[in-house]
Protein backbone atom coordinates (compact mmCIF):
# COMPACT_ATOMS: atom_id res chain seq x y z
CA UNK A 1 0.00 0.00 0.00
CA UNK A 2 1.53 3.18 -1.26
CA UNK A 3 2.23 5.74 2.11
CA UNK A 4 0.79 9.24 2.06
CA UNK A 5 2.33 12.31 1.05
CA UNK A 6 4.46 13.67 3.93
CA UNK A 7 4.44 10.23 5.61
CA UNK A 8 8.54 10.71 6.15
CA UNK A 9 8.15 14.21 7.13
CA UNK A 10 5.64 13.33 9.86
CA UNK A 11 7.45 9.88 11.33
CA UNK A 12 11.29 12.65 11.00
CA UNK A 13 9.10 14.97 13.53
CA UNK A 14 8.14 13.04 16.15
CA UNK A 15 11.44 10.94 15.82
CA UNK A 16 13.51 14.13 16.02
CA UNK A 17 11.12 15.43 18.85
CA UNK A 18 11.29 11.75 20.96
CA UNK A 19 15.30 11.88 20.66
CA UNK A 20 15.97 15.40 21.52
CA UNK A 21 13.55 14.90 24.95
CA UNK A 22 14.95 11.62 25.67
CA UNK A 23 18.89 12.84 25.07
CA UNK A 24 18.19 16.30 26.15
CA UNK A 25 20.79 17.21 23.27
CA UNK A 26 19.90 19.33 19.67
CA UNK A 27 18.60 17.15 17.21
CA UNK A 28 18.22 17.18 13.61
CA UNK A 29 17.20 14.96 10.62
CA UNK A 30 18.17 15.28 7.18
CA UNK A 31 17.76 13.21 4.25
CA UNK A 32 19.53 11.39 1.64
CA UNK A 33 20.56 14.61 -0.06
CA UNK A 34 21.29 16.53 3.14
CA UNK A 35 18.31 18.76 3.51
CA UNK A 36 17.26 19.20 6.78
CA UNK A 37 13.47 17.53 7.31
CA UNK A 38 13.26 17.73 11.00
CA UNK A 39 14.67 19.63 13.91
CA UNK A 40 14.88 20.93 17.14
CA UNK A 41 16.22 24.24 15.92
CA UNK A 42 13.05 25.04 13.40
CA UNK A 43 14.76 27.97 12.13
CA UNK A 44 17.21 24.87 10.32
CA UNK A 45 14.27 22.64 8.21
CA UNK A 46 14.42 23.01 4.63
CA UNK A 47 18.25 23.72 4.72
CA UNK A 48 21.43 22.25 3.47
CA UNK A 49 23.77 20.54 5.92
CA UNK A 50 27.14 18.89 5.29
CA UNK A 51 28.52 16.25 7.06
CA UNK A 52 31.86 16.66 8.87
CA UNK A 53 34.42 15.42 6.12
CA UNK A 54 36.69 11.97 6.88
CA UNK A 55 40.38 12.93 7.24
CA UNK A 56 42.03 11.55 4.29
CA UNK A 57 43.24 7.96 4.88
CA UNK A 58 40.66 7.42 7.54
CA UNK A 59 37.43 5.14 7.24
CA UNK A 60 34.18 6.99 6.36
CA UNK A 61 32.38 5.84 9.70
CA UNK A 62 29.60 7.37 11.53
CA UNK A 63 32.03 7.46 14.29
CA UNK A 64 34.80 9.20 12.47
CA UNK A 65 32.27 11.76 10.98
CA UNK A 66 31.32 12.77 14.00
CA UNK A 67 34.52 14.49 15.52
CA UNK A 68 33.02 17.69 16.34
CA UNK A 69 30.76 16.09 18.81
CA UNK A 70 27.83 15.29 16.30
CA UNK A 71 27.03 12.14 16.25
CA UNK A 72 25.57 10.79 12.57
CA UNK A 73 23.17 7.84 12.76
CA UNK A 74 22.03 6.54 9.59
CA UNK A 75 18.33 5.68 9.16
CA UNK A 76 15.86 4.28 6.76
CA UNK A 77 12.16 4.34 6.87
CA UNK A 78 9.28 5.10 4.42
CA UNK A 79 11.49 3.89 1.85
CA UNK A 80 14.08 6.61 2.07
CA UNK A 81 17.24 7.13 3.37
CA UNK A 82 18.57 10.26 5.90
CA UNK A 83 20.66 10.78 9.17
CA UNK A 84 19.93 11.49 12.33
CA UNK A 85 22.47 14.20 13.71
CA UNK A 86 22.65 14.59 18.04
CA UNK A 87 24.91 17.11 19.21
CA UNK A 88 26.34 17.46 22.47
CA UNK A 89 23.99 17.29 25.46
CA UNK A 90 23.24 20.27 27.58
CA UNK A 91 25.12 18.78 30.36
CA UNK A 92 28.28 18.56 27.89
CA UNK A 93 28.61 14.78 28.78
CA UNK A 94 29.57 12.75 25.60
CA UNK A 95 27.12 9.99 24.37
CA UNK A 96 27.88 6.28 23.35
CA UNK A 97 27.69 6.60 19.74
CA UNK A 98 26.59 3.13 19.53
CA UNK A 99 23.93 3.81 22.29
CA UNK A 100 22.82 6.90 20.29
CA UNK A 101 22.45 4.58 17.14
CA UNK A 102 20.20 1.73 19.41
CA UNK A 103 17.78 4.63 21.14
CA UNK A 104 17.45 6.33 17.98
CA UNK A 105 16.39 3.01 16.07
CA UNK A 106 13.99 2.31 18.86
CA UNK A 107 12.70 5.61 18.88
CA UNK A 108 11.77 5.07 15.01
CA UNK A 109 10.25 1.42 15.69
CA UNK A 110 8.02 2.58 17.89
CA UNK A 111 7.02 5.74 16.03
CA UNK A 112 6.32 3.75 13.07
CA UNK A 113 3.96 1.26 15.08
CA UNK A 114 1.83 4.35 16.77
CA UNK A 115 1.78 6.41 13.22
CA UNK A 116 0.33 2.65 11.69
CA UNK A 117 -2.32 2.87 14.52
CA UNK A 118 -5.49 4.49 13.13
CA UNK A 119 -6.45 7.94 14.20
CA UNK A 120 -9.85 8.71 15.74
CA UNK A 121 -10.60 10.53 12.76
CA UNK A 122 -9.85 7.45 10.44
CA UNK A 123 -12.09 5.23 12.97
CA UNK A 124 -14.91 7.64 12.65
CA UNK A 125 -15.12 7.74 9.04
CA UNK A 126 -15.01 3.97 8.73
CA UNK A 127 -17.60 3.42 11.27
CA UNK A 128 -19.74 6.14 8.86
CA UNK A 129 -18.76 4.36 6.17
CA UNK A 130 -19.80 0.73 7.13
CA UNK A 131 -23.33 2.75 8.64
CA UNK A 132 -23.67 3.92 4.78
CA UNK A 133 -23.28 0.77 3.08
CA UNK A 134 -25.02 -1.81 6.01
CA UNK A 135 -21.96 -3.54 6.34
CA UNK A 136 -22.61 -3.61 10.48
CA UNK A 137 -24.47 -6.33 11.31
CA UNK A 138 -25.21 -6.08 15.36
CA UNK A 139 -26.58 -2.64 16.17
CA UNK A 140 -25.36 -2.96 20.08
CA UNK A 141 -21.83 -2.69 18.41
CA UNK A 142 -22.39 0.04 16.64
CA UNK A 143 -23.80 1.86 19.37
CA UNK A 144 -21.16 1.35 21.33
CA UNK A 145 -18.21 2.13 18.71
CA UNK A 146 -19.97 5.17 18.01
CA UNK A 147 -20.60 5.96 21.71
CA UNK A 148 -17.01 6.25 22.27
CA UNK A 149 -16.20 8.01 19.41
CA UNK A 150 -18.17 10.57 20.71
CA UNK A 151 -21.10 9.86 18.13
CA UNK A 152 -24.94 9.99 19.64
CA UNK A 153 -26.46 7.30 17.30
CA UNK A 154 -30.06 6.91 19.55
CA UNK A 155 -31.33 10.15 17.75
CA UNK A 156 -33.34 9.62 15.03
CA UNK A 157 -31.43 10.55 12.15
CA UNK A 158 -30.82 10.99 8.09
CA UNK A 159 -28.48 11.12 5.40
CA UNK A 160 -27.32 14.60 3.88
CA UNK A 161 -25.38 14.09 0.96
CA UNK A 162 -23.24 16.92 -0.09
CA UNK A 163 -21.52 16.61 -3.73
CA UNK A 164 -18.59 19.77 -3.68
CA UNK A 165 -17.02 17.83 -5.93
CA UNK A 166 -16.46 21.10 -7.88
CA UNK A 167 -14.80 22.19 -4.63
CA UNK A 168 -13.09 19.73 -3.19
CA UNK A 169 -11.70 18.17 -6.11
CA UNK A 170 -10.75 21.61 -8.08
CA UNK A 171 -7.34 21.31 -9.63
CA UNK A 172 -4.84 23.66 -8.26
CA UNK A 173 -3.49 26.95 -10.43
CA UNK A 174 -1.06 24.99 -12.36
CA UNK A 175 -3.85 22.50 -13.71
CA UNK A 176 -2.85 19.42 -12.23
CA UNK A 177 -4.78 17.46 -9.97
CA UNK A 178 -5.34 18.37 -6.55
CA UNK A 179 -2.53 16.95 -3.77
CA UNK A 180 -3.86 14.25 -1.65
CA UNK A 181 -3.27 17.01 1.52
CA UNK A 182 -5.27 19.81 -0.40
CA UNK A 183 -8.56 17.41 -1.10
CA UNK A 184 -8.11 16.65 2.54
CA UNK A 185 -7.91 20.77 3.50
CA UNK A 186 -10.98 21.43 1.48
CA UNK A 187 -13.51 18.38 2.68
CA UNK A 188 -12.15 19.45 6.48
CA UNK A 189 -13.31 22.96 5.29
CA UNK A 190 -17.04 21.81 3.77
CA UNK A 191 -17.04 19.58 7.68
CA UNK A 192 -16.17 22.69 9.26
CA UNK A 193 -18.87 24.46 7.46
CA UNK A 194 -21.67 22.01 8.02
CA UNK A 195 -20.50 21.71 12.00
CA UNK A 196 -20.71 25.73 11.96
CA UNK A 197 -24.27 25.98 10.31
CA UNK A 198 -25.42 23.51 12.65
CA UNK A 199 -24.12 24.59 15.79
CA UNK A 200 -22.60 20.91 16.27
CA UNK A 201 -19.89 20.50 18.80
CA UNK A 202 -17.73 18.73 16.94
CA UNK A 203 -17.88 16.81 13.34
CA UNK A 204 -18.51 13.45 14.54
CA UNK A 205 -21.50 13.03 12.57
CA UNK A 206 -20.12 14.13 9.17
CA UNK A 207 -17.49 12.20 7.13
CA UNK A 208 -15.12 12.73 3.82
CA UNK A 209 -16.39 9.72 2.03
CA UNK A 210 -14.80 10.22 -1.58
CA UNK A 211 -15.16 11.64 -5.20
CA UNK A 212 -15.69 15.18 -3.46
CA UNK A 213 -19.02 13.80 -1.26
CA UNK A 214 -19.46 14.62 2.00
CA UNK A 215 -22.34 12.08 4.38
CA UNK A 216 -23.78 14.06 7.13
CA UNK A 217 -25.88 12.32 9.67
CA UNK A 218 -28.35 14.72 11.36
CA UNK A 219 -30.76 14.06 13.60
CA UNK A 220 -34.32 14.53 12.10
CA UNK A 221 -36.40 15.24 14.79
CA UNK A 222 -37.96 18.24 15.78
CA UNK A 223 -36.01 19.08 18.54
CA UNK A 224 -32.91 19.49 16.13
CA UNK A 225 -34.52 20.88 13.66
CA UNK A 226 -37.14 23.72 15.89
CA UNK A 227 -35.12 26.76 14.04
CA UNK A 228 -36.72 25.58 10.68
CA UNK A 229 -40.51 24.18 12.04
CA UNK A 230 -43.34 25.65 10.93
CA UNK A 231 -46.30 26.73 13.79
CA UNK A 232 -48.69 24.54 11.35
CA UNK A 233 -45.92 21.67 11.04
CA UNK A 234 -47.67 18.66 11.08
CA UNK A 235 -46.97 16.20 14.27
CA UNK A 236 -48.62 13.09 12.89
CA UNK A 237 -47.59 12.65 9.22
CA UNK A 238 -48.81 9.93 6.99
CA UNK A 239 -45.83 7.91 6.80
CA UNK A 240 -42.51 8.11 9.09
CA UNK A 241 -40.26 7.74 7.15
CA UNK A 242 -41.18 11.15 5.83
CA UNK A 243 -41.45 12.83 8.99
CA UNK A 244 -40.35 16.71 9.58
CA UNK A 245 -39.27 16.27 5.95
CA UNK A 246 -40.28 20.15 4.83
CA UNK A 247 -38.55 21.56 8.03
CA UNK A 248 -35.53 18.96 6.57
CA UNK A 249 -35.85 20.85 3.45
CA UNK A 250 -35.80 24.23 4.45
CA UNK A 251 -32.58 23.41 6.74
CA UNK A 252 -30.95 21.92 3.84
CA UNK A 253 -31.29 24.44 1.47
CA UNK A 254 -30.29 27.65 4.14
CA UNK A 255 -27.05 25.13 4.57
CA UNK A 256 -27.03 24.83 1.06
CA UNK A 257 -26.60 28.68 1.03
CA UNK A 258 -23.97 28.82 3.49
CA UNK A 259 -21.71 26.60 1.71
CA UNK A 260 -21.85 28.25 -0.83
CA UNK A 261 -20.96 31.46 0.32
CA UNK A 262 -18.36 29.92 1.95
CA UNK A 263 -16.62 27.85 -0.84
CA UNK A 264 -17.47 30.08 -4.10
CA UNK A 265 -18.82 26.58 -6.34
CA UNK A 266 -21.18 24.66 -7.15
CA UNK A 267 -22.68 22.52 -4.61
CA UNK A 268 -25.66 20.31 -4.16
CA UNK A 269 -27.75 18.28 -1.69
CA UNK A 270 -29.23 15.40 -1.56
CA UNK A 271 -31.55 14.20 1.10
CA UNK A 272 -32.56 10.55 2.49
CA UNK A 273 -35.87 9.52 4.27
CA UNK A 274 -35.59 8.72 7.96
CA UNK A 275 -35.34 5.08 8.47
CA UNK A 276 -35.79 2.82 11.56
CA UNK A 277 -32.97 1.71 13.55
CA UNK A 278 -28.86 2.15 13.11
CA UNK A 279 -29.67 -0.51 9.61
CA UNK A 280 -32.02 2.51 8.66
CA UNK A 281 -29.03 4.70 7.86
CA UNK A 282 -28.01 2.70 4.50
CA UNK A 283 -31.41 2.86 3.48
CA UNK A 284 -31.51 6.77 4.33
CA UNK A 285 -28.23 6.78 2.32
CA UNK A 286 -29.46 4.57 -0.75
CA UNK A 287 -32.24 7.58 -0.51
CA UNK A 288 -30.18 10.66 -0.69
CA UNK A 289 -27.62 9.30 -2.85
CA UNK A 290 -30.85 8.62 -5.26
CA UNK A 291 -32.02 11.59 -4.87
CA UNK A 292 -28.58 13.92 -5.72
CA UNK A 293 -27.83 11.57 -8.54
CA UNK A 294 -31.29 11.72 -10.56
CA UNK A 295 -31.67 15.30 -9.48
CA UNK A 296 -27.97 16.34 -10.73
CA UNK A 297 -29.23 14.54 -13.80
CA UNK A 298 -32.47 16.31 -14.54
CA UNK A 299 -32.55 19.71 -12.40
CA UNK A 300 -29.25 20.79 -12.47
CA UNK A 301 -26.81 21.83 -9.34
CA UNK A 302 -27.03 24.01 -6.79
CA UNK A 303 -30.34 22.33 -5.48
CA UNK A 304 -31.92 20.57 -2.71
CA UNK A 305 -32.99 16.96 -4.05
CA UNK A 306 -35.22 14.95 -2.32
CA UNK A 307 -37.41 11.82 -3.96
CA UNK A 308 -40.14 13.68 -3.60
CA UNK A 309 -39.31 16.75 -5.51
CA UNK A 310 -37.43 14.82 -8.21
CA UNK A 311 -40.78 15.00 -10.53
CA UNK A 312 -41.32 12.00 -13.38
CA UNK A 313 -37.63 11.41 -12.80
CA UNK A 314 -38.22 9.95 -9.83
CA UNK A 315 -40.62 7.33 -10.97
CA UNK A 316 -38.75 6.30 -14.01
CA UNK A 317 -35.04 6.70 -12.19
CA UNK A 318 -35.38 5.21 -9.28
CA UNK A 319 -34.97 1.39 -9.34
CA UNK A 320 -35.99 -0.04 -6.05
CA UNK A 321 -39.78 -0.50 -5.83
CA UNK A 322 -41.01 -0.16 -3.03
CA UNK A 323 -39.39 3.31 -2.98
CA UNK A 324 -41.60 4.00 -5.93
CA UNK A 325 -44.67 3.27 -4.08
CA UNK A 326 -43.70 5.09 -0.91
CA UNK A 327 -43.10 8.18 -3.25
CA UNK A 328 -46.28 7.68 -4.53
CA UNK A 329 -48.11 7.24 -1.48
CA UNK A 330 -46.07 10.61 0.14
CA UNK A 331 -47.40 12.31 -2.86
CA UNK A 332 -51.15 11.54 -2.88
CA UNK A 333 -51.16 11.24 1.42
CA UNK A 334 -53.11 13.94 1.33
CA UNK A 335 -56.03 12.74 -0.73
CA UNK A 336 -56.01 9.87 1.49
CA UNK A 337 -59.20 11.16 3.56
CA UNK A 338 -60.77 13.05 -0.31
CA UNK A 339 -62.81 9.77 -1.85
CA UNK A 340 -64.64 12.67 -4.01
CA UNK A 341 -61.32 14.34 -4.87
CA UNK A 342 -59.88 10.63 -5.86
CA UNK A 343 -63.03 10.26 -7.94
CA UNK A 344 -62.49 13.04 -9.75
CA UNK A 345 -59.09 12.50 -10.55
CA UNK A 346 -60.04 8.48 -11.87
CA UNK A 347 -62.98 10.62 -14.40
CA UNK A 348 -60.24 13.32 -15.09
CA UNK A 349 -57.83 10.65 -16.84
CA UNK A 350 -59.87 8.55 -17.95
CA UNK A 351 -61.27 11.24 -20.28
CA UNK A 352 -57.51 12.45 -21.41
CA UNK A 353 -58.02 15.34 -19.01
CA UNK A 354 -60.78 16.90 -20.52
CA UNK A 355 -62.94 19.24 -17.96
CA UNK A 356 -65.99 18.87 -19.95
CA UNK A 357 -66.21 15.09 -20.23
CA UNK A 358 -65.14 14.68 -16.71
CA UNK A 359 -67.69 16.91 -15.22
CA UNK A 360 -70.34 14.83 -17.64
CA UNK A 361 -69.04 11.74 -16.34
CA UNK A 362 -69.20 13.00 -12.89
CA UNK A 363 -72.55 14.71 -13.04
CA UNK A 364 -71.23 17.98 -11.58
CA UNK A 365 -70.78 21.59 -12.79
CA UNK A 366 -67.64 22.74 -14.68
CA UNK A 367 -67.14 25.20 -12.04
CA UNK A 368 -67.20 21.97 -9.28
CA UNK A 369 -64.94 20.65 -11.27
CA UNK A 370 -62.45 23.18 -11.33
CA UNK A 371 -62.84 23.99 -7.72
CA UNK A 372 -62.13 19.97 -6.96
CA UNK A 373 -58.71 20.29 -9.60
CA UNK A 374 -58.04 23.28 -7.14
CA UNK A 375 -58.31 21.80 -4.09
CA UNK A 376 -56.07 18.51 -5.53
CA UNK A 377 -53.32 20.79 -6.14
CA UNK A 378 -53.63 23.20 -2.87
CA UNK A 379 -53.30 19.97 -0.97
CA UNK A 380 -50.84 18.04 -3.08
CA UNK A 381 -48.99 20.62 -4.84
CA UNK A 382 -49.59 18.84 -7.65
CA UNK A 383 -51.80 20.86 -10.56
CA UNK A 384 -53.90 17.88 -12.73
CA UNK A 385 -54.18 20.63 -15.61
CA UNK A 386 -50.35 20.85 -16.18
CA UNK A 387 -48.74 17.88 -18.11
CA UNK A 388 -45.63 17.12 -15.96
CA UNK A 389 -48.20 17.21 -12.76
CA UNK A 390 -50.61 15.05 -14.45
CA UNK A 391 -47.81 12.56 -15.45
CA UNK A 392 -46.88 12.79 -11.56
CA UNK A 393 -49.84 11.89 -10.43
CA UNK A 394 -51.21 9.24 -12.93
CA UNK A 395 -48.19 7.34 -12.15
CA UNK A 396 -48.61 7.90 -8.32
CA UNK A 397 -52.10 6.39 -8.95
CA UNK A 398 -50.93 3.54 -10.45
CA UNK A 399 -48.35 2.70 -7.63
CA UNK A 400 -50.91 3.41 -5.41
CA UNK A 401 -53.03 0.29 -6.57
CA UNK A 402 -49.94 -1.58 -6.45
CA UNK A 403 -49.23 -1.29 -2.83
CA UNK A 404 -53.15 -1.82 -2.33
CA UNK A 405 -53.56 -4.93 -4.23
CA UNK A 406 -51.37 -7.29 -2.47
CA UNK A 407 -52.96 -6.00 0.83
CA UNK A 408 -56.51 -7.17 -0.34
CA UNK A 409 -55.25 -10.31 -1.55
CA UNK A 410 -54.02 -11.26 1.86
CA UNK A 411 -57.78 -10.57 2.63
CA UNK A 412 -59.00 -12.45 0.32
CA UNK A 413 -56.47 -15.85 1.78
CA UNK A 414 -57.31 -14.90 5.29
CA UNK A 415 -61.00 -15.17 4.88
CA UNK A 416 -60.63 -18.55 3.09
CA UNK A 417 -61.73 -21.36 5.52
CA UNK A 418 -59.03 -23.90 6.68
CA UNK A 419 -58.45 -27.08 3.76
Amino acid sequence: MALAIGHFERIAEEVVERTSDLLSAPVTLIDDRGIVVASSDGSMVGRFVELPRVPDGDAPSDEQASRDGTLAVPITFSNRAGRVLVGRPATGEPISPRLTSVLVELVINQTMVVDRLPSKLELKNKLIHDLLHGSIELEATALREAQILGMDLNAPRVVILIDASDYILAPGRDGQASSEARVHQRAQLVIGTVVDFFHLPNDTICAYIGDGEVAVLKASNLRNLQNWTTADADPTPINPTWANLPALKRASNALLTHILNTTKASISLGIGRHHPGIAGLASSYQDARAALSLGLRFHGQNKVHCLDSLGIAGFIGVADEHTKIDVAAFLLGPLDHEPDLLETLDAFFAFDCSPSEAARALQIHRNTLAYRLDKIASLTGLDPRRFDDAVQIRLALLLRGFRAAPEESTEREEAQPEA
